[in-house]
C-alpha cells in the first residue's frame, strides 16, 4: 500500500497533552499539581525520570494553565540547558529576567495569573556544576518573583543545594498498557490499522518512553502507509533484529573466539548503534534459564561498564569484543578476561 499522505507537524507535538490532568500514568504528579492549580501557589520544582515520559509536557501545561495564551510569552522563559548551560547564561540571561517584578495577583480570562515568573529549564542535568551553583543565590533573592522549573533524566546530576530547594516528582516509565491505549488512540486519529503483534512490538521496543512510540509510529505510517505490521516497526525504530543477537549469543556459547570475532565485525559493519545490541544482549541473559545467577552479575556487570565507556566515546568494536570475550568466560565459569579500557 502506497504511503499515506501526512501533515507536517510532528505527532509528538500534535498530540502534546495541553492539560496537567491529561498527562498520562502519572497519578500522584498529577494529583499534586492540580491542587497547586487551584490555589495559584507554586513552589521550585524539580521533574525527573526516563525520556519520554512527561515532564516538559506538563512543565509547560502548568505554565500555560496559569497564565494563558496572553501572558504566557512574558511571564515564562524556556531554556534548553543542553545548549544554555554554561555560568555567564545564569549571571546574564536568568538573573535578568528573574530579577524583573510582576503585577499583583490578577486573575485575567480564567486564570489564575498569581504574582510571579517562570523559568523551565529543560535537560538541567547538562548544565555545569558552576552554572547549577550559580543558580543557588539567584533562586534565593528572585523567590518572591521567581519560581524555577528543573526537568532531567538524572536527578543525580543535579547538586543537592538546587534539589532540596524544589518539590520534587519523580516521573515512572509508562506501562504497556498506558502506551498502548495512547497508541490506539493516535492510530484511530490518523486512519492507521495496526494489529495486536505490531502495537505489542511498539511497546517493547519504546521501553516506556511514549515520545519515541509516537516518533516510531509516524515514521511507520510515512513510509509503509496505513497498514503497519511489526516488522515495520522494527525496520524504522534502529533495533537490533533479534537473528543478529542469537547469532551473537549463539558464538559466545560455542567458545569459539574467531566466530565470536567475525559477529562482532558483521555487527559493526551492519552499522547497527552498540549501545542497542548492549541493551538487547541484556535482555537475552536476563531470560537465559541455562545460566546462573552468578554468570548472569558477571555478564550484567560487564555490559554495563561497556555501555558507561559508549556513553564517554569509547570505540564501539573493542567494548563489543570485550563483553564477548567475558561472556564467553561466563558461559565457561573461567576467570573475568582482561578488560578494554574507556
Amino acid at each position: 500500500m502506497a504511503p499515506i499522505l501526512q501533515s507536517t507537524q510532528p505527532w509528538v507535538e500534535k498530540y502534546r497533552p495541553k492539560q496537567v490532568k491529561d498527562v498520562a500514568h502519572q497519578d500522584e504528579v498529577v494529583r499534586v499539581l492540580t491542587n497547586t492549580l487551584e490555589t495559584g501557589s507554586c513552589p521550585h520544582m524539580l521533574f525527573y525520570g526516563p525520556p519520554g515520559t512527561g515532564k516538559t509536557t506538563t512543565a509547560l501545561a502548568i505554565a500555560h494553565q496559569l497564565f494563558g495564551p496572553e501572558l504566557y510569552k512574558s511571564r515564562v522563559l524556556e531554556l534548553n540547558a543542553s545548549d544554555d548551560r554554561g555560568i555567564n547564561v545564569v549571571r546574564t540571561k536568568i538573573k535578568d529576567f528573574a530579577a524583573v517584578a510582576v503585577g499583583t495577583n490578577q486573575r485575567k480570562s480564567g486564570y489564575p495569573c498569581p504574582p510571579f515568573k517562570i523559568i523551565v529549564l529543560d535537560e538541567a542535568d547538562s548544565m555545569t556544576e558552576d552554572a547549577q551553583n550559580a543558580l543557588r543565590r539567584t533562586m534565593e533573592t528572585y523567590s518572591k518573583v521567581t519560581r524555577f522549573f528543573f526537568i532531567c533524566n538524572y536527578v543525580s546530576r543535579i547538586i543537592e543545594p538546587l534539589a532540596s530547594r524544589c518539590a520534587k516528582f519523580r516521573f515512572k516509565p509508562l506501562s504497556e498498557e498506558i502506551m498502548s491505549s495512547r497508541i490506539l488512540y493516535i492510530s484511530q486519529e490518523e486512519g492507521l490499522c495496526l494489529d495486536a503483534e505490531a502495537l505489542s512490538t511498539l511497546s517493547s521496543i519504546s521501553h516506556g518512553d511514549l515520545r519515541r512510540a509516537i516518533t516510531y509510529l509516524q515514521s511507520a505510517a510515512r513510509l509503509f502507509g496505513s497498514s503497519i505490521s511489526s516488522e515495520n516497526l522494527i525496520s524504522v525504530s534502529g533495533v537490533v533484529p533479534a537473528k543478529v543477537v542469537e547469532e551473537l549469543l549463539k558464538a559466545c556459547k560455542s567458545g569459539n573466539f574467531d566466530l565470536a570475532n567475525k559477529e562482532v565485525n558483521n555487527f559493526i559493519a551492519e552499522g547497527y548503534p552498540a549501545s542497542q545490541m548492549l541493551t538487547q544482549l541484556f535482555e537475552s541473559i536476563v531470560e537465559d534459564n541455562d545460566l546462573s545467577d552468578e554468570q548472569k552479575a558477571r555478564i550484567s556487570k560487564k555490559l554495563g561498564e561497556a555501555d558507561k565507556c559508549l556513553v564517554d566515546g569509547a570505540d564501539e568494536y573493542l567494548q563489543l569484543l570485550d563483553v564477548v570475550s567475558n561472556t564467553m568466560k561466563a558461559f565457561s565459569n573461567m576467570p573475568e578476561a582482561f578488560a578494554y579500557k574507556c
